[in-house]
C-alpha cells in the first residue's frame, strides 16, 4: 500500500469523525487535501462561491445534525473570508472544523505573497487554533482540535501550509479515538438543594428558557407544571421550548411579544433555563434569580444571581422534579396566561386588518402565509434584521421544524448561505431560506450554488428595497434614514437567468399560489415579495437604556405586526385556567 501523505491522514480522519463533506473554494495551498477528497469514499468537495458561505453551511449543518461539521479556504484571502461565519459557528455553539491553508512554510515570516498568520487570526473565534509546522505533529493535532470543537461546543481551527500537506505523514501515527458526543452534565447536591429549597420557599416561580432546553422539553413541560410556572423563552429556546406547551406567556427581547416580559418581573424567583439571553435590560433586578447552564461561563455574565446551577437542563431536572413540592396555588400562572393572550389579542388584530388588499404587500402576511404553507418538518433559516422579527412572531414551531439563523452574532446574508449546509443534511427535506433583499444580495452569488448541486432550497426575498432595521436605529437615535435605500433589480428574474424557477409578487392575492408552486418545484426556487418598507416593529416594553445595539421605535407610524397561529394557542391555554 502507498504511504499516506499529510493531506490524505488529514481527511481520513475527518471521515472517521463523521465528516461527510468539505465546504470551500479550492486554491493552490488547498489542492493536495482536494485531491485527496477526490479520491476518498464517504467524504465530498462542496464548492462554493465565496468562502463566508463555506463557514456559514458548515455551521447550519451542525446545527441540524449535532455533528461535527467542516470547512476550508485557501491561504491568505481565502481563509480569510470564513471568519464571519465561523464566528457565528462558534458563537452558536455549532462544532466546526475549519481547515486554514497557509503559504509555504519556508516563507512564514517574509512578508510572502499572500501572507496572513490564520492560526492567530482565528483565535477569537474558536476554542483552538493551531498551525501544522511539521508532518510529525498529525494526527495528533487534528484529532486535538477535533475534540475541542465537539467537546467544547464551536470552531477549532487548523492552518496547514500547502507543502506540508503534500508530505509524507508518520508512518507510526496513532489513531486515537475520537469524541462524537458530549456528555450529560449533573450538578453537585449542594446546588440541587440550594434550588429545591428556593423553589419551594418562592410563590411565584417564572422560567425563562434558551437554547440550552434543547432535547428538554418534556421536563420543563412536567416541571413547569409541577410549581405552577409560567414559560418564556427568547429567540433561540422558541423552536425547543414554545410548541405543545400550556404554559406559554410568549417572547421577551427586542422582538418579544406576550407576556413573557411581566412573567419575569412580578415573579419572585426566576429560573433562567440554558439562556445566554444578552439584553439584560429587559431582565429584572429586584427578584432573586436562578440560573442553570451547562456552559460555567455563561452563569451570572447578564444577570445578578442569588444562585448558580453549572449542569444540563435536563439533567438538573431530572434532580429537582421528584424532589421539589408541588404547588396548587395557579393564580400568578392563569393571571399571565391571560394577559399573554389579550397582549396577542390587540396586535393581530393591526396585522388582520385589510391585510390581504394592502400594497406593498405587508411582510407580516407573508410570514403568515409562509408558516401556514411549509412543511411540518421544514428547515427555515432566517437573515438577520426584519426577518429576524418576522421568524420570531410567525413560524409555529412544533417539534420537528427547526429555525436557524445568526442569533448570537447577528450577520448579514446569513440565511441563503445556512441553507445550503441544512439542505445537504437531507435532500428530502423542505429548507426554506427566509432572506432580506440586503441579505440576499449580499452573498447572492451562492445562489449559483443552488442551481450547481441542484439543491432544492425555496429563497423567500422579502423585497423592501431598504435596510429596514438600519432604519429603526436610526429612528432611535433621532436621526434621518441614509444610505438604507437599495435599488434592487428583479430577483426573480435573475433566478430564471441561472437556470432556477423564480417568480415575483407584487399583490396579496398572489401570494399564496406563488408559494405553493414554488414549494412543489423539484429544484432550487425564489420568490421574490415586494413588501411594505414601512412595516416595522416594537417591543412589548420600551425603556431608554434597551436601545443600545439594537433598533427601538415607539413612532405612531410604526406597524406593530400581529404574532400568527400564537394567538389561536394561547386562547387554547385559556381553556385550561380555572373560571370563578
Amino acid at each position: 500500500m502507498a504511504k499516506q501523505n499529510v493531506a490524505e491522514q488529514f481527511v481520513d480522519i475527518l471521515v472517521r469523525a463523521g465528516v461527510q463533506r468539505l465546504y470551500g473554494v479550492v486554491g493552490d495551498s488547498l489542492n493536495p487535501v482536494v485531491d485527496a477528497i477526490r479520491r476518498t469514499k464517504g467524504i465530498d468537495w462542496i464548492h462554493v462561491r465565496h468562502e463566508e458561505t463555506a463557514a456559514f453551511a458548515a455551521g447550519a449543518e451542525a446545527q441540524i445534525t449535532g455533528g461535527l461539521a467542516a470547512c476550508a479556504g485557501s491561504c491568505g484571502p481565502g481563509n480569510l473570508h470564513l471568519i464571519n461565519g465561523l464566528y457565528d459557528a462558534h458563537r452558536s455553539m455549532a462544532p466546526v472544523l475549519a481547515l486554514a491553508s497557509q503559504i509555504p512554510s519556508s516563507e512564514i515570516g517574509l512578508s510572502y505573497f499572500q501572507e496572513t498568520h490564520p492560526d492567530r487570526l482565528f483565535r477569537e473565534c474558536s476554542h483552538y487554533s493551531e498551525l501544522i509546522s511539521s508532518p510529525k505533529q498529525m494526527p495528533r493535532l487534528l484529532h486535538t482540535a477535533i475534540q475541542h470543537a465537539v467537546g467544547r461546543g464551536g470552531v477549532s481551527v487548523v492552518s496547514l501550509p500547502g507543502d506540508i500537506a503534500g508530505e509524507p505523514a508518520p508512518e507510526k501515527a496513532v489513531e486515537s479515538a475520537l469524541v462524537t458526543t458530549r456528555p450529560t452534565v449533573r450538578p453537585g447536591d449542594a446546588e440541587i438543594d440550594a434550588l429545591v429549597r428556593m423553589i419551594d420557599d418562592a410563590d411565584r416561580v417564572t422560567l425563562f428558557c434558551g437554547s440550552g432546553t434543547a432535547g428538554a422539553h418534556a421536563e420543563v413541560m412536567r416541571f413547569a407544571e409541577r410549581i405552577k410556572a409560567p414559560v418564556g423563552h427568547a429567540l433561540r429556546g422558541k423552536e425547543w421550548i414554545q410548541y405543545d406547551n400550556p404554559y406559554d406567556v410568549g417572547m421577551s427581547g427586542l422582538l418579544g411579544y406576550g407576556a413573557a416580559y411581566e412573567a419575569t418581573h412580578e415573579c419572585d424567583l426566576l429560573i433562567l433555563l440554558g439562556t445566554d439571553f444578552p439584553y439584560n435590560a429587559f431582565l429584572p433586578d429586584d427578584v432573586k434569580i436562578v440560573q442553570v447552564d451547562v456552559r460555567a461561563e455563561h452563569l451570572g455574565r447578564r444577570s445578578r444571581l442569588d444562585l448558580a446551577v453549572w449542569g444540563d437542563v435536563r439533567e438538573t431536572l431530572r434532580c429537582v422534579i421528584p424532589r421539589v413540592r408541588a404547588k396548587k396555588d395557579r393564580r400568578f400562572l392563569d393571571k399571565m396566561l391571560k394577559k399573554h393572550a389579550d397582549a396577542l389579542e390587540g396586535v393581530v388584530k393591526a396585522y388582520t386588518r385589510k391585510v390581504e388588499k394592502h400594497t406593498p404587500i405587508h411582510p407580516e402576511y407573508v410570514a403568515s402565509v409562509l408558516d401556514e404553507l411549509a412543511d411540518d418538518d421544514a428547515v427555515f433559516t432566517v437573515d438577520t434584521g426584519m426577518c429576524n422579527v418576522w421568524a420570531a412572531r410567525y413560524l409555529t414551531p412544533n417539534g420537528r421544524r427547526r429555525i436557524i439563523g445568526s442569533f448570537s452574532h447577528g450577520s448579514m446574508a446569513n440565511a441563503l448561505p445556512q441553507a445550503i449546509g441544512a439542505q445537504f443534511t437531507d435532500l428530502n427535506r423542505q429548507v426554506v431560506s427566509l432572506s432580506g433583499d440586503g441579505g440576499f444580495s449580499m452573498l447572492m452569488g451562492d445562489f449559483l450554488t443552488l442551481v450547481q448541486y441542484d439543491l432544492p432550497v425555496k429563497v423567500v426575498v422579502f423585497d423592501n428595497s431598504s435596510l429596514g432595521m438600519v432604519e429603526l436605529e436610526m429612528m432611535v437615535a433621532g436621526l434621518p434614514s441614509y444610505g438604507t435605500t437599495n435599488k434592487n433589480p428583479d430577483f426573480a428574474a435573475i433566478a430564471r437567468a441561472a437556470g432556477a424557477y423564480g417568480v415575483r409578487v407584487e399583490k396579496p392575492k398572489q401570494l399564496a399560489g406563488a408559494l405553493k408552486d414554488a414549494f412543489k418545484h423539484k429544484g432550487p426556487a425564489l420568490v421574490d415579495v415586494v413588501t411594505d418598507p414601512n412595516a416595522l416593529s416594537i417591543p412589548p416594553r420600551i425603556k431608554a437604556d434597551m436601545v443600545t445595539g439594537f433598533a427601538l421605535s415607539a413612532s405612531k407610524m410604526v406597524l406593530d405586526g400581529g404574532v400568527g397561529r400564537m394567538l389561536q394557542m394561547a386562547r387554547s391555554n385559556l381553556r385550561n385556567v380555572p373560571r370563578p
